[in-house]
Parts: structure tokens; sequence; C-alpha cells
């Protein structure tokens, strides 16, 4: 599986959903695509789609943070990007296979995580939601850990004091609520580190953001909110959730919020050190806004093809992050051939290495979900755990069958 493949890989449609769709439903989802495009916003951005460097007045106070950035730095967030999507197409393959419950994509936001996590110090705390798998691995978290939960086997699998990374949070926005305390605590204990929390444009109508938002400003805690704008929150546009940008709302609280590209990783990195600077400095919060596209599903259990136009799809197609960088590396003679051959290659040892993992992972228990339920027990629970084992009993396969019968005939 090469770079440029993995990089155009796109959601399926069936054809029994295409030869579905009405002529009606297919002008109405044009109609929005056209709409979402023409009003794509200004925002922080220092590479093109085509690899070329922005310079001008405005992005100087963010582009001061990345003057320094060599060609072996370049060098090792495109690696970290492929290999972040490599990860990722792998998982997905696995959960169709059947080895995982359930995957959550991160295919096209691999900039603004690999950006916004290479800006991270070791002492800096991160409070990821479900998403963030390229954060993880900027945190040094092993990503068969990452599917060991998905599969259902532990419950994240690795220490977050060990590498300052949270547990992945299921509960949309609770994340922000656990970073501004923590903050808080980093405030009132004088360290010299800052939080950042990560979540999406559906968790940022939830009220635990907005208490967040307050609490963090109230008491100048030094957090960074990080939030991907992928514009759906599942099916829902991000125009059905607010009437301005979400950088906007920061307005509100009292504190900055800025805009940036986030399928420019360049310009991620520079903005996150900026924010993170601004917390360290004891100036209070941040809210980012890495606006960017969610190229796949929600997760592996949602079809967007059924809510979304494919010409919409094919427009963020054009600005892949790692297409980009690319270029730029290309255009400026950063690296050759055999840099991306080598990189080919470790990517593919990734993707085996993952996949034998999972495959000699053991199979989830069950029966697990009944356990901790109630302190001491519960006549319903011990009802639904019964009701549950003689639906599993029910499966039977043939060679089982098989089975039964000949020993018992012995």
């Amino acid at each position: 599986m090469t770079v440029e493949s993995t990089a155009a890989r796109k959601p399926r449609r069936s054809a029994g959903s295409k030869a579905g769709t009405t002529g009606t439903e297919r002008t109405t989802r044009t109609t929005r695509t056209t709409a979402r495009k023409s009003a794509e916003p200004e925002l922080v951005q220092l590479l093109t789609p085509e690899g070329k460097r922005v310079k001008n007045a405005k992005n100087a106070e963010y582009a001061k943070y990345v003057a320094g950035v060599t060609p072996e730095e370049l060098r090792g967030l495109y690696r970290d990007m492929v290999l972040t999507r490599r990860f990722d197409a792998e998982a997905t393959a696995l959960q169709r296979q059947g080895e995982l419950g359930l995957w959550a994509s991160l295919l096209g936001q691999e900039a603004a995580q690999i950006g916004s996590g290479r800006a991270l110090r070791d002492d800096d705390y991160v409070f990821p939601t479900y998403r963030e798998h390229g954060v993880a691995w900027c945190r040094g978290v092993d990503p068969t850990n990452l599917l060991g939960m998905f599969r259902g086997v532990n419950n994240g699998g690795w220490d977050p004091n060990g590498n300052n990374f949270h547990l992945y949070t299921i509960v949309i926005g609770s994340q922000t609520l656990h970073a501004t305390g923590y903050a808080m605590g980093v405030a009132k204990d004088g360290a010299d580190s800052a939080v950042i929390a990560y979540f999406g444009d559906g968790a940022s109508s939830q009220g635990d953001v907005a208490e967040s938002f307050t609490f963090s400003a109230v008491y100048n805690a030094p957090v960074v909110f990080f939030c991907q704008n992928n514009q759906w929150a599942i099916s829902e546009p991000t125009e059905k959730q607010t009437r301005v940008p979400l950088y906007q709302r920061a307005q509100g609280y009292g504190f900055p919020g800025v805009r940036v590209d986030g399928n420019d990783v360049l310009a991620c990195l520079a903005v996150t050190r900026w924010a993170l600077d601004r917390a360290r400095d004891g100036e209070g919060p941040t809210l980012v806004e890495a606006y960017t596209y969610r190229m796949g599903a929600h997760t592996t259990s949602d079809d967007p093809t059924k809510y979304r136009a494919d010409e919409e799809r094919e427009a963020w197609e054009a600005k892949d992050p790692i297409l980009r960088l690319r270029r730029h590396l290309e255009a400026s003679n950063h690296t050759d051939e055999g840099f991306f051959a080598e990189l080919e290659v470790e990517s593919e040892a990734l993707g085996r290495r993952v996949r034998e993992a999972v495959r000699a992972m053991p199979d989830p228990d069950r029966f697990a979900i009944f356990e901790n339920v109630y302190a001491d027990g519960h006549a319903l629970v011990d009802e639904e755990r019964a009701q549950f084992a003689a639906y599993q009993a029910s499966f039977v396969t043939e060679s089982d069958s098989g089975f039964a019968a000949g020993s018992g005939g012995n």
C-alpha cells in the first residue's frame, strides 16, 4: 500500500445506496456542497495545498514559531503523518475483518494532530477524545494499545502519567472539564507546563465544553482547547450547530480564539506553540479551531455517502495534508526518492506489526459488561446476564454441533 494510495482512500458507495438516491437528494447535497465551498473561511495558513510557503503580515505572528524548523524536522512531520495514516488504514481494515468492535478513523486530520502533538513538551498534559491516534503517536503510546481498547480487551492499555496522555474519552466533551481542572491544579502548583484538550466540532455544542470555557477563563487556567472542526458531527454539518465560526465563541468567554488551516501541519505546529506559550506565560486559555475535513466515516458503523456529496470530499482531497507537505519537500529539495522508499518500507512493517499484534490478542470477555455495574449486585443485571448467556448459546456452528455429537457418542 503506497502513500499515494492511502492518501486517496475513499469511502465506497454501495450500488444499492447509489441506486436509491433520488435526483432531489443529489441536487440538495450538491447545492449544499457549493454553498459550503463558497463560504470557506479565512485562516492561518503557512503552506498552501500546492506546497508553497505563505508569507504575509497576517501570518507573521505565527510564522516565527516555525521559522527555525529544519529539513530534518519537516521530514519527521511527514513521516509522522504517513505512519499515522498507515496505522489508521490497518485499523479500519481490521475492524472490517471482525477483529475490532469499532474504529474511529482520523483520515484527513493527520496535520492537525501531528502539528499540534509535536508542539507539546514532555511535561505538558494531554486530554484526548477518541480519535486522537496521531497525538497518541506523538506522545509515544504504542498503537496496539489503542486497538486493544477498540477490541474490548483493555481499558486503554497505557499509563496516562507515563506519557502525560490521558486515556481516551468516549463521553463527548467531558474531557474538557478534566483538562480545565488539571490546568487549574497546574497553576496553583506553579508548574511551568500547559494542558491541551482535544475535541471536535460536535462536542463544541456540549454543555461541558461551555462550562470548561467559563472556569478556565475565570481562573486563568493554562489550557489550550484544540477543536478539530472536521465539519461533520456524524451527519450534522457545522452550520447547523453555530451561526458564527467556532473560534469566535472564545470571545464571549474572555479569551482569544484562532482558526488555523487544519490540513497545514506547519500552521498547526506554529499556532499550537503560540497558544501553549500563552498558557505557560500565565495568559490563560486559548481556543484553536483547526479547520479540516473528515475524509472517511465518523466511525466504521457510519455511512457518510448518505449525508454528504462526493463533490465535497473530492474538493478536500485536493488539500490532502500529506501530499501538501510532500510537494513542499520535493520543491525545496529537502529530500529524495530514497527517503520516500524507505518510509514506504517502514509503513508496511508498521501495518504488519499492528495486524499481527491484534490477531494475537484474546477475544474480549463478552460477559464483562455485567461486572461492576452495582457494588452489591442487582437482580435485573443478573436477569440480563442470564438472557445474554442464553442468546450466546444459540450461536452454535455446524462444526460445534458435529464435535458435540461425536463427543456424546464416545
